[in-house]
């Protein structure tokens, strides 16, 4: 029973105000009671949350905090029991903790440069040992296991654990952050570095969060078409608190819950530190988190205060404990986490003296006993278990743990434990002495692994836990089955044979893979992916032909159910229509484009957006993409700084394709004409399908309508390789030649200038099309790093080389900064212009903003006038008149207006 004076703790763990009638409150307390004890746990919240829905109607309660007091979510009474061998447990991860501490500590004693995190590990040991023992299921279970994204500071504990499982071998430990000879071991989470060890790349703070909610939505998507069956699947992310300030670890939470992932599980590690000091010093960043996650529709779940705690709340009756917790901000958590017994009975038990008298009887050594909930093994299970059997909406697990747990003096609690990547010998044996390991003084002074022997009751027990779930993780797979591309004149001969017919090649690109949609084997696997911007790109008619995707179909009659292209959702639909946010439309692009690793079945994701908001806006999220070795092509739509025209300078592009260049397997490509546009998608199609190789395509593609000429013979190959030559101009009188490159929406204003060259001046050129800059410069680089270490062999000839020879002047023009075409113009022998748009864009027609930035065919024949003059095939005179003539502004250039 409630003892009479008791007082009654708010919503957000404070005390409410003066009882001035106990008596009644206590009636109404004990009828709660009742209810509980005669109705059951589902009756009593029923009745509260009518009461609370009732108490705003009235306006009674305006405005109540969206957490609870900060205690243990789960009560003693509810927690199941552990399954597992606790003892045995608690071992085990002893060992997984030395051998963690070792590795780093190994390489920096070696080296002294290769860095290395202990502090995070040492917090989340727990955390990991209960998914790996418990609810991590690998690959060989139904539907294929589960995908977890580890907290990437804590990838030495993982490696620790999988070295015990005998999947990793001393040498591997011994060589962590040296990879360069083999064998070695990479800092975090990389699929590219470890292909058939990580399955996610997490390295970068808040991708990971973001991701994860993709990968457990794109599962429900396969199901529902279904693809493939994931019911059995769940998703895990281990993540840390610190890293919920990223704007991406928050910016999925609302469409996870409106989607009722109950597939996805966060578990945040909440150490309560950052890099270099307290999460929220002067504030609670667990009580933050609830009540960003609780707000935004997830089942939260707190983990605070160990088994030790219990005791000491079932006599705090008068919740003077919750009182204490509610007044101590985390920057004092840290530092009563950095401090032994006797700090923590006179700064924070003392100052209470209801909660004095609760630990009365307690030592120092009892006090100092007291743990985290995040170190407690039966109080994670319980939590875990619970978010498994959530159903209906996500969870997330906040894990109040100690950074650096186990390191003592160097490390606990400290301000400076993310630095941390050595104890000394004292500290060395001080942690073998608290985890009880069976290690020598010697054994701890150098630095040496331990593993049990192959028969110990310890790799039994571990190897026995992972098979009842199914094997090990983290574990990926490389490969799927081949899916067959149909022939490329049955779905793109309409860009094969143009003709002369006018089309922008954004309407090309979007026909092609709405033809492919249609071929039995490839369609079902194709995602079309938009961020709201379908009407824009020409893609309504995918909304009748294939359908949005909804979990829950359509609820609604649309507002345009009578026309042809009305907006249909349903549960089967194929293409995402994602809403204005290209964060969460790429990470939907990366779970389609690793569904091959994922689950074991290729998908073909065509992500369609703005250029401009692609490799600037969300570049991070395309290099863990690359990490991850997803296959898929993203189009860079509206492409280029001129063709957008009246957008203006946030929205226009020049700069993608040089980002693009940076990463090494995107293939990057800026098509001028439809034909070639159908090339590369086919030859992109088959590399990731029916090839598998590891690679994706970078894609621009234009808004601008122009002539679209048929394809000449034989110059496939060449398309793919990035350069061929489109036309040669030789007139009767000729007073020099020169080479032209044009890429994209720039080649007919090259095509333009030959002309000009031709009928104004005499001169003779050859008209080459550029697809890809990036493609030619990797190409000559390999080229001259062969004969640079081969010097007996004949040189090799790279595809740049073939096609431009001699010291012919070359002017190369692109509606993208001039360092793009640049990639190449080290590769040339031959005299090299690159003309581009560098500087900020503007809102203009598209002839006006060519000629600003001096792309367009007028300032290409000046261009190439003054190279031929440059070389002394003409007179200055020459490019003065042409000057005058085409009525060009010398006075300032466009990148400093």
């Amino acid at each position: 029973m409630l003892n009479k004076n008791s007082s009654v703790s708010s919503g957000n763990g404070q005390i409410a105000s003066a009882d001035v009638d106990p008596s009644e409150t206590l009636d109404w307390l004990a009828s709660l009671e009742s209810l509980l004890a005669n109705s059951g746990r589902t009756r009593a919240e029923f009745i509260l949350d009518a009461l609370d829905r009732k108490a705003k109607d009235l306006g009674i309660v305006s405005d109540t905090l969206p957490f609870i007091p900060y205690r243990n979510t789960i009560a003693l009474d509810n927690q199941p029991p552990f399954p597992g061998d606790i003892a045995m447990e608690e071992r085990i991860t002893a060992i997984i903790r030395w051998n963690a501490l070792a590795m780093v500590m190994r390489a920096n004693k070696a080296y002294g440069e290769l860095g290395g995190h202990i502090a995070s590990y040492a917090s989340a040991a727990e955390i990991f040992e209960i998914g790996f023992n418990h609810f991590f299921q690998g690959n060989s279970c139904s539907d294929s296991g589960d995908v977890v994204f580890f907290q990437p500071h804590s990838a030495p504990g993982v490696y620790a654990r999988a070295f015990l499982e005998g999947r990793l071998s001393e040498d591997n430990l011994k060589r962590y952050r040296q990879e360069i000879g083999g064998n070695g071991l990479c800092s975090y989470p990389h699929p590219w570095l470890m292909p058939d060890f990580w399955q996610v790349p997490t390295g970068s703070m808040g991708i990971g969060p973001l991701t994860a909610v993709y990968q457990a939505r794109f599962m429900r998507y396969l199901r529902d078409r279904d693809l493939v069956k994931t019911d059995g699947r769940h998703v895990w992310g281990v993540f840390g608190d610190g890293e919920m300030d990223e704007p991406e670890s928050i910016a999925g939470l609302s469409i996870a819950a409106r989607e009722k992932l109950d597939n996805l599980t966060f578990v945040i590690n909440c150490n309560l530190q950052r890099l270099d000091g307290p999460v929220r010093g002067n504030g609670q960043i667990i009580q933050e988190l609830e009540g960003t996650f609780r707000g935004a529709g997830w089942n939260v779940i707190k983990v605070l205060w160990g088994s030790e705690w219990d005791a000491l709340f079932a006599r705090d009756k008068q919740h003077a404990l919750l009182r204490r917790f509610a007044a101590t901000v985390d920057g004092k958590y840290q530092t009563l986490g950095a401090k032994d017994g006797a700090y923590n009975l006179t700064h924070f038990f003392e100052e209470d003296p209801q909660v004095r008298a609760l630990v009365a009887h307690m030592s120092d050594q009892d006090v100092d006993a007291l743990k985290r909930g995040g170190h407690d093994f039966k109080k994670l299970f319980a939590a875990f278990e619970a978010a498994r059997n959530t159903k209906g909406r996500p969870t997330v697990i906040l894990a109040k743990t100690k950074k650096g747990y186990g390191m003592g003096g160097a490390g606990e609690s400290r301000m400076t434990a993310h630095q941390a990547k050595k104890l000394d010998v004292a500290g060395l044996l001080a942690f073998r002495d608290r985890f009880a390991l069976p290690l020598s003084n010697e054994q701890v002074e150098n630095l040496d692994f331990y593993r049990p022997a192959e028969d110990s009751a310890e790799l039994n027990y571990l190897r026995g836990r992972r098979e009842m779930l199914g094997g090990y993780l983290p574990s990926r797979r490389r490969n799927a089955d081949a899916v067959p591309v149909p022939a490329l004149s049955g779905y793109a001969d309409f860009a094969l044979n143009s003709d002369g017919k006018e089309m922008s090649t954004t309407m090309v690109v979007v026909r092609l893979f709405s033809n492919l949609l249609k071929d039995k084997a490839l369609g079902p696997r194709i995602v079309p992916i938009v961020a709201d911007e379908a009407r824009t790109f020409g893609m309504a008619n995918l909304f009748r032909q294939v359908g949005i995707y909804s979990p829950v179909g359509q609820l609604y009659e649309p507002e345009d159910a009578g026309s042809m292209l009305y907006y249909k959702e349903s549960r089967d639909g194929q293409l995402l229509e994602e809403g204005i946010t290209e964060a969460g439309a790429i990470s939907s692009w990366v779970a389609a484009a690793t569904s091959y690793s994922v689950h074991g079945l290729g998908m073909l994701p065509f992500y369609i957006y703005y250029s401009m908001f692609g490799f600037q806006r969300v570049g991070d999220l395309i290099w863990a993409a690359a990490d991850q070795r997803a296959r898929g092509f993203l189009i860079g739509a509206t492409a280029g700084r001129t063709t957008l025209a009246g957008e203006g300078l946030q929205h226009q592009d020049g700069s993608s394709h040089l980002i693009a260049a940076t990463i090494p397997n995107c293939r990057a490509y800026d098509p001028a004409f439809a034909y070639e546009m159908a090339v590369i998608v086919d030859h992109g199609a088959r590399a990731m399908m029916e090839e598998g190789k590891d690679e994706f395509y970078y894609i621009t593609a234009m808004n601008e309508n122009y002539a679209q000429p048929t394809m000449p013979d034989g110059v496939e190959k060449d398309i793919v390789k990035g350069l061929y030559r489109f036309e040669k101009r030789q007139p009767h009188k000729t007073d020099g030649c020169v080479r032209l490159i044009g890429s994209g929406a720039i080649l007919p204003q090259v095509i333009e200038a030959a002309r000009m060259l031709e009928e104004d001046w005499g001169v003779a050129s050859e008209v080459w099309s550029a697809t890809s800059f990036a493609e030619l410069a990797r190409d000559a680089q390999e080229a001259e790093r062969q004969n640079r270490y081969n010097p007996l062999q004949k040189p090799v000839e790279s595809h740049l080389q073939a096609c431009l020879p001699g010291k012919m002047p070359v002017i190369a023009a692109t509606d993208y900064v001039r360092a793009y075409p640049q990639l190449i113009a080290s590769y040339v022998e031959a005299p090299f212009t690159a003309l581009g748009t560098d500087g900020f864009g503007r809102s203009d027609t598209r002839t006006a903003l060519r000629d600003f930035f001096e792309v367009d065919h007028r300032h290409v024949t000046v261009a190439a006038l003054a190279a031929l003059v440059a070389e002394g095939s003409l007179k200055p005179q020459i490019v003065a008149d042409a000057i005058a003539r085409y009525g060009i502004d010398t006075v300032d250039a466009p990148w400093t207006r």
